[in-house]
């Protein structure tokens, strides 16, 4: 994983799940979980794109 995945997974987990995974259901769960709460949209980016 890169710094600038690391950094985009912390700020913005929509954007980084996206990059890696495309316009997917990944992308659509870490928009919800992201919109819900913060944190969850970070640790759900960070697993998906580990």
């Amino acid at each position: 994983m890169s710094i600038l995945t690391i950094i985009l997974n912390i700020l913005l987990p929509p954007l980084a799940v996206f990059l890696q995974h495309g316009l997917g259901s990944t992308f659509f769960i870490s928009l919800l979980l992201t919109l819900l709460a913060w944190l969850p949209g970070v640790i759900h980016a960070f697993i998906v794109n580990s």
